[in-house]
């Protein structure tokens, strides 16, 4: 199964596999079920999750609704720590996870849009270097493994900054390899899929970050809080929820 699911992510298009994988997870499902996992974002349980990734993670994906670690600490940490789901707010979602947008769309508190600029499954087609909306447009944005993606990530973050309205606040996580750099290292000249792997750990990234990832989100204007709930949670907890051990969610806020 891990070797297929590489595969599959290795050499078919994400726009396709947005508007497809779901449906064919669900068949998935049916030989996963058990009570040794449970997912925080729709609360199926399962004996383990799918494999997932391009080097393949094992009791990662969610069959039901496709949500990864950090979709499910995200969801936990939302809920534990936040008004997300109570609290009157415009939010924009930027390349959207299908395993939150349904959710997401349903909360009465949500004024909701989404964008992109090639998902299927958002609504507003957007380049995120140039955020279609006026200043001060929104109280929450996510934004999260979109970074390493972009030409320019620093163009990005000032843009999602203006778009945000003061007091508001966004989640705008990006993958990390370690040993972490002390700085992010980018390089323009690296175009191929090959040496982009080996440069930046995926042949569709132009950026590996770093350590100063959390400067780089000060340079547009942000106040960064590191959120660290996954180190703060019981070891079966975080295995029960099948959690990423060490991963830090980064809140960035607009004074």
């Amino acid at each position: 199964m891990k070797h297929l699911v590489s595969f599959v992510l290795r050499n078919v298009p994400r726009k396709y596999l947005q508007l497809v994988s779901h449906h064919a997870l669900r068949v998935m499902a049916l030989f996963y079920k058990g009570k040794g996992v449970q997912c925080t974002v729709c609360d199926s349980e399962f004996r383990k999750f799918l494999p997932y990734g391009r080097e393949s993670r094992e009791n990662a994906l969610c069959p039901k609704c496709l949500a990864l670690e950090r979709h499910r600490l995200i969801w936990l940490y939302l809920n534990e720590r936040t008004d997300f789901f109570t609290k009157e707010r415009k939010m924009l979602h930027i390349a959207p996870e299908l395993c939150f947008i349904d959710r997401f769309e349903a909360l009465p508190n949500l004024d909701y849009i989404t964008g992109d600029i090639e998902s299927p499954l958002a609504k507003v087609k957007m380049d995120i270097h140039k955020i279609p909306f006026d200043a001060n447009s929104f109280d929450v944005i996510f934004c999260n493994h979109v970074l390493e993606h972009v030409a320019d990530d620093l163009l990005a973050m000032r843009e999602m900054h203006r778009v945000l309205k003061p007091g508001g606040w966004a989640i705008l996580q990006v993958p990390f390899f370690p040993p972490l750099p002390e700085q992010t290292f980018e390089d323009a000249s690296i175009t191929s899929p090959k040496e982009r792997e080996k440069a930046f750990g995926q042949d569709d990234h132009v950026r590996l970050y770093g350590q100063d990832y959390a400067d780089r989100l000060q340079q547009a204007g942000f106040q960064v809080v590191e959120e660290k709930l996954v180190f703060e949670l019981p070891a079966e907890t975080v295995k029960k929820y099948a959690l990423p051990a060490e991963e830090i969610i980064y809140r960035v806020e607009k004074h």
